[in-house]
This record gives structure tokens, C-alpha cells and sequence, in this order.
């Protein structure tokens, strides 16, 4: 049976979990799910304000609700002799404070994956790290004074734009130094997180990114080096194991499949139309047992893009399994074209 604390409780839990996204009408949201009056739900916001856990600005029924920072840290490290394990060690994990063992591991590789490519790969002087606890969610900002991880990836595998190298993060296996690094930790942290972020001179990479479109465009863009936001629900039901099993098999859990967002090609109202484009989707494609090609957003691609990737690829490539994701009608009759005009084997 369940009893008015329980059910004020489950109030302020629904609350809280979904500020994030209905500032401006959690009452009404609050009120519809469990059939009370939107006075009842403001005494629980009121409640909530007066322990610190919501801020409330503007009047009546103009008020707007957010989530309070319930802890605000900030320290500046010098990056020589840095050590990642000893700054989670000694810092971020007490931070932190009590959450779930499967939180606690996300943090920890994430974070720690981060700081050490800030470390070994930046070239700067200094790293910033930045973390906000709410009721309901944590993020943490990792900022280096480096040269920037887009101009660096540019520079190693001489690609011609800094753009290009989202592509190549997206893909995963991707680093400026492969006899000391796997490239394995964005890829793998891009995909723990509710939402994971990398700024650098304009440039961005993101996964999942729009869940809280307002928190990121209050992030400064560094104007120079890098920045890494990462941010976990309080109570999240993922776990790292979970994440590393959808992309390794065998028994050495080898990293072995990747989903790579196809629209990462485009850039402005440029069509996925010519073999060029093709063959830098393709880059490193061999380094997989399989690729899934996401076509979210792609409206459609040109017969020699589709020539490239599905026939001339396959032809070199008979050990990579290609799997097509989301893809409209006009992507899938291009597909089929070339499929079709393939030689049989």
C-alpha cells in the first residue's frame, strides 16, 4: 500500500528527473502523471527550494524551476608530472561524493581517459577541471591549454580539414600516437555518458548531443587547447561492462565493431555524393570486423558515393561486414541499386 510519505516522495523524484527538460511546466507534467492538483506539486517544488535542491526564479506562475548545484568544485593542475589515477584518487572520487558503483566506474574511466589524453597528447602546460553536482545528474569539464585535439588528429593523419577529424574520433581506434595509446577511450566514454562533448577551436564532437541543449551552449568554447564535458545521471542504470560489450568480442574482448554517423561527412548543405567523400568515410573501416553506418539525417547519397562504399569496399574488403542503419527510402533504393549491379560471386 502506498502511503502519503511514499507518494511525496515519488513526487519530488519525478521532479527532479525531469527538470531538466520541463522548467517551465514541471507542475503541469507533475500533476497529470499523478493526478493531483498543481497545488499539491507546488508544495513539493516549494519544499524542494527550501532544501536547496531546486532555485526558483520569476513569480507565481511565471516561476521557472532549475536544478541547484548541490556541489560546485574547481582546480587547475599543472600538467607536468600529472598523474590521472592520482587526481581521481585523491580528488575527484571524494568530490564526487556517494553514487553507485556502476556510476562510480563510468566516472572513473571517463574521467580518467580524459585527463590522461590531456597529459600525453595536448602538449600544454595546464589542465582545468570543473565539476557541478545536482540532485539529479553530475558533469565534469576537463580543459587543457593545448594545441587542440582536431588540429592535432588533422596534423597525424594529414586529413585536410580539422572537421574531418570528428569523423575519425566517431569512428574509434583513432590516435596521434599508436604504439602507446589504442584510441579506444573517446569512443568507449563517448557512449557511457548521457551526453559527452568535445570542444576545440570552433570545432565539436558530440554524442548525444541536444539532451541539454542549454547547459552546452553555456559552456565557454576554449579559444585555444581542449575541452571535454562529460555528464551521468545520479542514478543511472549503465554500466561500462554493458558499454564495452555492444563493441568487443572473443575471448580478449577486442574492440571489433563501431557505429559511425554518416551525416559527420556533411558539412553545410553538401550532399554524400562523390567517390572522395566515400573513401574518407571508408578510413580505417579495415581496422574492424563490423561497421554500422548510421544514416540518421542523411536525405540521400549519390550513386558513386554508393558505388564506393557498398561495392568497390566490399569487393576489397569481403572480411568487414557493413550493416546499414536508419537509412530513408532514397538511401536504401541507392544501396539496392548498387547491389544490384554488382557481379555475382
Amino acid at each position: 500500500m502506498t502511503t502519503i510519505r511514499d507518494r511525496g516522495k515519488a513526487i519530488r523524484t519525478f521532479i527532479v528527473e525531469n527538470l531538466d527538460k520541463h522548467s517551465t511546466d514541471i507542475a503541469r507534467m507533475a500533476a497529470q502523471k499523478f493526478e493531483c492538483s498543481r497545488q499539491a506539486v507546488h508544495k513539493h517544488l516549494h519544499k524542494l527550494v527550501e532544501e536547496g535542491v531546486l532555485s526558483a526564479e520569476g513569480r507565481t506562475r511565471n516561476k521557472v524551476y532549475r536544478l541547484a548545484p548541490l556541489v560546485t568544485w574547481e582546480k587547475t593542475y599543472p600538467l607536468a608530472g600529472l598523474a590521472e589515477d592520482g587526481v581521481w584518487r585523491d580528488d575527484i572520487s571524494s568530490v564526487l561524493g556517494k553514487l553507485s558503483d556502476n556510476a562510480m566506474a563510468i566516472w572513473q574511466y571517463g574521467f580518467t581517459e580524459m585527463l590522461n589524453n590531456a597529459i600525453d597528447h595536448s602538449g600544454g602546460s595546464a589542465v582545468t577541471v570543473k565539476l557541478e553536482k545536482t540532485a539529479a545528474a553530475t558533469r565534469i569539464f576537463v580543459l587543457d591549454d593545448g594545441v587542440g585535439i582536431f588540429k592535432k588528429i588533422q596534423g597525424a593523419l594529414s586529413l585536410a580539414d580539422e572537421r574531418h577529424a570528428v569523423l575519425e574520433i566517431a569512428k574509434g581506434k583513432c590516435t596521434t600516437d599508436p604504439a602507446n595509446h589504442s584510441g579506444e577511450g573517446i569512443f568507449f566514454s563517448s557512449r557511457m555518458f548521457d551526453e559527452f562533448l568535445i570542444l576545440s577551436h570552433g570545432v565539436f564532437f558530440s554524442h548525444k548531443f541536444g539532451e541539454d541543449e542549454d547547459g552546452i551552449m553555456q559552456l565557454p568554447s576554449p579559444a585555444k587547447g581542449t575541452g571535454v564535458l562529460m555528464r551521468l545521471h545520479n542514478h543511472t542504470s549503465r554500466s561500462d561492462r554493458k558499454v564495452f560489450d555492444q563493441f568487443t568480442s572473443g575471448e580478449g574482448y577486442g574492440f571489433t565493431k563501431t557505429v559511425v554517423p554518416v551525416e559527420l561527412m556533411r558539412y553545410g548543405d553538401d550532399n554524400l555524393i562523390s567517390r572522395s567523400q566515400a573513401k574518407r568515410l571508408l578510413a580505417r573501416f579495415d581496422r574492424f570486423a563490423v561497421v554500422v553506418l548510421d544514416f540518421s539525417g542523411v536525405a540521400m547519397i549519390g550513386q558513386a558515393f554508393a558505388d564506393e562504399v557498398f561495392r568497390v569496399f566490399r569487393r576489397k574488403h569481403p572480411e568487414v561486414e557493413l550493416r546499414v542503419h536508419k537509412a530513408n527510402a532514397e538511401v536504401r533504393r541507392m544501396i539496392s541499386r548498387v547491389d544490384a549491379a554488382s557481379p555475382a560471386t
